[in-house]
């Protein structure tokens, strides 16, 4: 399956802050764990993941530091911050109108069936 560029985009920021909201984490956890919850639909390159990674830090919804992981490597930890945690309780009611209103079009009695 092939999801949409606008579906996608439009996702990527609440997916996100609820991975990390998790725990604090980098981005190759990030792109597993997403891939892990959409059952390997979802499969993010590095190329999505950092410029939007960096894109909520600007936004004060994370925090990132460097830390030196257990294999030696640098990597930067992202972290959630309170107002990251605002933004998620405001994604969370927007989705909800919106998986609700797709729900309530796609279980009518009506629905069409592919040609």
């Amino acid at each position: 399956m092939n999801l949409s560029k606008d579906l996608m985009a439009a996702s990527s920021t609440p997916i996100v802050l609820g991975v990390i909201a998790e725990g604090e984490t980098y981005g190759y956890e990030i792109v597993k764990r997403v891939e892990e919850l959409s059952g390997g639909i979802l499969t993010w390159t590095d190329g999505m993941m950092y410029p939007l990674l960096h894109r909520l830090e600007k936004q004060g919804y994370l925090v990132a530091r460097w830390r030196l992981a257990d294999s030696g490597r640098k990597r930067k930890y992202y972290a959630i911050t309170d107002l990251g945690k605002q933004a998620i309780l405001e994604q969370r009611q927007q989705w909800r109108v919106i998986n609700n209103a797709l729900n309530t079009l796609w279980n009518n009695p009506y629905d069409f069936q592919p040609a």
